[in-house]
């Protein structure tokens, strides 16, 4: 497909345009014009660990990302380029399929395993809006069960997303052994703390080239509701902000790099020392971009709270009280549609 061709949404009988649906209120457009010329998210070379005086510098990278900006891009992660490459041309092609065939996994219906869907943003005293973009979403555990689920054409697309998700997993692991040392935990500590079989899920975005990005987002003011987000973005194109200390700031890919960032469960866990950050999706006018995201979150039985490690009477009393993670889910989907504040629901008073 011709990038600058009319794309065709799966739920929508027409070629996608900037009619009014799209359009936000100008108290919530993106004021593209005000993006921060700050220097971006920390960029961190794994590769930096292999000596004991190494292993310290890389966690106190690591701590320092996560307790500033709660977002990081790594380099040098172990994922081979081929097989990431693999993936994003496998879901390109996935959106890039006849509407119709794209149509037969559209469904609002949260609980469906494999779906596609449209973010809206409610605005008060108007109609919802709707973003400039469309969604494909399915678990990746258990790849083996999950094959016959996931969407037959595009042909590669079961093959490529096998491999990605094995590679994925294990950097996952190293990533969750890292941000444990860095919280001056044992290494397997996260993992084992999020319970087993955890929540894991992809999230694929597709964001079409928009004639005024100005007027609208690719995807609304967020943060992600899991424990951790590992994130490859299309080359070349820019399109995540992240919000630091009140202004947004552009996380432009990197060659061979992917983006992470800690969830809401990771703020809670860490007692808020770790940050669960404000993020968005912009548009442009000429390029497509196309996001893939992997969600680590914890099982659903698992009760998140403070790590007792980590609070104390005095100095470090606990901020948010225990829930099981199906209570916090519970909320997140009350509040859908709206600038969510679902954490703040679980702080306990000052």
């Amino acid at each position: 497909m011709d990038q600058m061709q009319s794309f065709q949404m799966a739920n929508s009988a027409i070629p996608l345009s900037l009619t009014s649906k799209f359009i936000l209120p100008e108290d919530k457009r993106p004021q593209l014009a005000q993006i921060s010329s700050l220097a971006s998210v920390p960029v961190i070379d794994l590769n930096d660990n292999g000596s004991k005086n190494g292993h310290y510098l890389l966690l106190q990278k690591i701590s320092q990302a996560c307790e500033e900006y709660g977002f990081f891009q790594i380099i040098n992660h172990g994922v081979p380029q081929e097989v990431c490459d693999r993936m994003m041309t496998a879901i390109t092609d996935f959106f890039e399929l006849p509407p119709e065939e794209r149509a037969e996994f559209v469904t609002e219906d949260h609980t469906k395993q494999v779906k596609v869907f449209h973010y809206n943003l409610k605005v008060e005293g108007q109609e919802k809006v709707s973003m400039w973009s469309e969604t494909f979403s399915h678990p990746w555990h258990r790849v083996e069960d999950l094959a016959r689920l996931l969407p037959r054409n595009p042909p590669e697309y079961r093959e490529a997303f096998g491999e990605y998700a094995k590679e994925v997993g294990t950097l996952i692991t190293s990533l969750f052994s890292l941000i444990s040392e860095a919280l001056g935990l044992e290494k397997d500590f996260l993992q084992k703390r999020l319970g087993d079989p955890p929540e894991l899920r992809t999230q694929a975005n597709y964001y079409p080239p928009c004639p005024n990005p100005d007027l609208t987002l690719g995807l609304a003011i967020h943060t992600d509701v899991p424990a951790l987000t590992v994130l490859q973005q299309s080359a070349g194109v820019t399109g995540l902000q992240v919000l630091k200390d009140g202004e947004w700031v552009a996380v432009d890919p990197i060659p061979n790099a992917f983006v992470i960032n800690l969830g809401d469960q990771m703020q809670v866990l860490s007692n808020g020392r770790f940050k669960s950050v404000h993020h968005r999706a912009v548009t442009n006018k000429t390029q497509l971009r196309v996001s893939f995201a992997m969600f680590y979150a914890p099982n659903l039985d698992t009760v998140i709270g403070p790590i007792e490690d980590l609070i104390d009477e005095v100095e470090h009393p606990p901020i948010y009280r225990s829930y099981r993670y199906a209570e916090f889910l519970q909320e997140f989907f009350r509040q859908e549609g709206t600038r969510r504040m679902v954490k703040e629901v679980f702080q306990l008073p000052k």
